[in-house]
């Protein structure tokens, strides 16, 4: 037995079981355009021609023109999807709704279309998540662990210089000309001093290359290099000058990239053989693993600057990174503290205390994301602080204590939590301020 759709023959006209013709449906007839003036009513007379009343004509239905300009109704629910989207102009708009108010038919759609939009998602950023690449990493290396690891010390320089990388491509030619004002502590008082992003970039690079040249990598200054001990700022000033002018500013970016990369390799495949390794600084040293520390800040601290001079939103590093750099710079404390004594800057030490035992002791506390406690020695870099000889307490959000530890903000406009002996307070935040430099 065939269907009621398929093909049998009784379809035919004429034939014994011809099946009745259901007609298409019709469009409106305002779908055509607008419907044609009313014809005039007929004007009765008053009596008929043998005295009587004449019959009353049936009175047609009378169709309002549209007002003048309106478009027509095809044109007004054509519109009815940009109007739910909220595309349309002012005069659509006004359009649209007066157009609405009359017509059944096109409210119901308008209706069913804005409740359609409702459901539409809200337009995401088109600027990645800057830890995306770290959670990405840390996925697969939870299901594949990495045959060669990077070091846990390397991670943040790691994270970082990749984040920096990140942003250098998402900036144009004209960008990298954009001015910079790097900014510093020295002694008492903060010093600024301007560039361009692609002096940053040279910065970052000269200086990183007291870290590549420890580990036997080619040193990116060359036959330039200055003699003697390599100082951070003579290596930065000397780049400077030997960058040619008439070079595009995006030459920095590759060799920069292909550095922080070399780097990596470097020291994950070297493992924890080179964890102690000595990379001088011109007046002081560094171990290699608090080396890497030490320039994943920088690349922080300098790729903020960069971002605020071209208005690109930046974010910290990761939780546990940033407890890292917070980490060494707590590690840091006694021995600038020490260097300010000696010159002058700080009051002398209450009493002498033997290497390893406790001695008056400021508890630092860190808060937010990557903080915590530390207890700082006083008197002398090689004694121990503890919490039974704590004379001072300050606390500090973990951005803002980074952020004088970069120099951006001086001792006196740190907003810290302060208890206890003023001197220590003010000789701890002076020399976190000066653990800074270009």
């Amino acid at each position: 037995m065939n269907g009621p759709d398929e093909w049998d023959g009784r379809e035919l006209p004429g034939s014994p079981g011809e099946r009745p013709r259901i007609p298409s449906p019709r469009a409106a007839a305002e779908d055509r355009g607008p419907l044609p003036d009313a014809p005039p009513l007929p004007v009765a007379e008053p009596d008929g021609p043998d005295g009587t009343e004449p019959p009353v004509a049936p009175i047609a239905p009378v169709i309002l023109p549209a007002p003048a300009g309106a478009p027509p109704h095809r044109i007004l629910k054509s519109l009815l999807g940009a109007w739910a989207l909220a595309a349309c102009s002012a005069e659509e708009t006004a359009a649209v709704e007066a157009h609405l108010t009359d017509c059944a038919s096109c409210a119901d759609e308008a209706l069913r279309l804005r409740e359609a939009v409702g459901l539409l998602h809200p337009a995401d950023s088109l600027d990645l998540d800057p830890l995306l690449r770290s959670r990405v990493l840390e996925g697969c290396l939870g299901r594949r662990p990495a045959r060669i690891p990077v070091p846990e010390w390397a991670t943040p320089y790691d994270a970082e210089t990749a984040k920096l990388d990140a942003l250098l491509r998402d900036m144009g030619a004209a960008e990298w000309r954009a001015p910079v004002r790097l900014r510093w502590f020295e002694g008492e008082r903060p010093v600024e001093r301007e560039t361009t992003v692609a002096g940053v970039m040279g910065h970052l690079m000269a200086v990183d290359g007291l870290v590549a040249t420890a580990l036997g990598l080619t040193d990116p200054l060359g036959t330039a290099a200055p003699p003697g001990a390599p100082d951070p700022l003579i290596r930065t000033e000397t780049f400077w000058r030997a960058a040619d002018e008439k070079q595009s500013p995006l030459a920095t970016h590759a060799p920069w990239r292909d550095q922080s990369s070399a780097l990596i390799r470097q020291v994950s495949f070297a493992g924890t053989k080179v964890a102690e390794l000595a990379v001088p600084y011109g007046d002081f040293r560094l171990p290699l693993r608090d080396s890497f520390l030490d320039r994943a800040f920088e690349c922080w601290v300098h790729a903020g600057d960069i971002a605020e001079a071209v208005d690109y939103p930046y974010e910290p590093p990761a939780a546990a990174h940033l407890h890292q750099l917070v980490d060494l710079a707590a590690r840091l404390l006694p021995s600038a503290l020490a260097d300010r004594r000696r010159a002058g800057l700080a009051a002398p030490p209450q009493r002498l205390v033997e290497a390893g035992a406790p001695g008056r002791t400021l508890h630092l506390e860190v808060e937010g994301n990557g903080g915590g406690h530390w207890y700082i020695p006083l008197d002398s870099p090689a004694a121990l602080g503890t919490p039974e000889h704590t004379v001072a307490h300050i606390a500090l959000d973990s951005a803002e204590f980074c952020q004088l530890a970069a120099g951006h903000i001086s001792p006196e406009e740190a907003a810290a939590g302060q208890r206890g002996e003023r001197d220590a307070i003010r000789d701890v935040l002076f020399a976190t301020a000066s653990l800074s430099r270009l």
